[in-house]
């Protein structure tokens, strides 16, 4: 009997595989976590260990960060199923794996470059600066959440259906996407302050 049972592969919401997910971004690759997991939730097990959210699930990463803003505050099933409809309908659209599109969008909405303040005496000078790795992951996760719900504040369109167009704009790298044209901003601002 023990010979029967059949190791079943852990998949993304019970759908989708991360085995056949590239990572483009050398820079990014090291901190997008793609082992496969069939419920993206630790309960917190890394928090506060030094780059303990490198190890959390991408996935898990995004489902937090929408988690964040007022109206999703501590609820977590509620940002799930969010993340889930939302990968429904991505993978029904755009007929490729969510998992992989998500990916794309994060290395899109990636800055490169920021501002920095430097004091010089009694005057302050921005300064171009490149980010860390880490750091350019988690300002596109902040950006992707942040616009995906001022986005579904605006109008009637329910939030899932805002975070599918939001992930499949930025994915093809789209100005209109409210996570690329922020990056573009700083990378911008950076450029001007060199």
């Amino acid at each position: 009997m023990a010979d029967e049972i059949v190791a079943q592969k852990a998949l993304i919401f019970g759908k989708y595989d991360t085995s056949d997910v590239v990572v483009q971004d050398g820079g990014l690759a090291k901190y997008i976590d793609l082992t496969p997991t069939n419920v993206p939730h630790s309960g917190g097990k890394h928090a506060n260990r030094w780059f303990g959210k490198s190890r959390l699930s991408i996935v898990e990463r995004l489902i937090n960060n929408i988690m964040r803003t007022e109206k999703y505050t501590g609820k977590k099933m509620k940002a799930y199923k969010t993340v889930s409809q939302a990968f429904d309908i991505v993978a029904t659209k755009t007929k490729k794996n969510p998992v992989q599109v998500l990916v794309e969008c994060l290395e899109n909405a990636a800055p490169r470059e920021e501002v920095t303040r430097l004091q010089f005496g009694g005057i302050s000078v921005p300064k171009a600066v490149d980010v860390a790795p880490q750091r350019r992951l988690d300002i596109a996760l902040r950006n992707l959440s942040s616009g995906v719900v001022a986005a579904s504040q605006k109008n009637k369109k329910p939030i899932y259906e805002c975070l599918a167009d939001e992930l499949m704009l930025a994915a093809k790298g789209d100005i209109t996407s409210y996570a690329v044209a922020k990056k573009e901003e700083m990378e911008r601002v950076a450029q001007s302050a060199r």
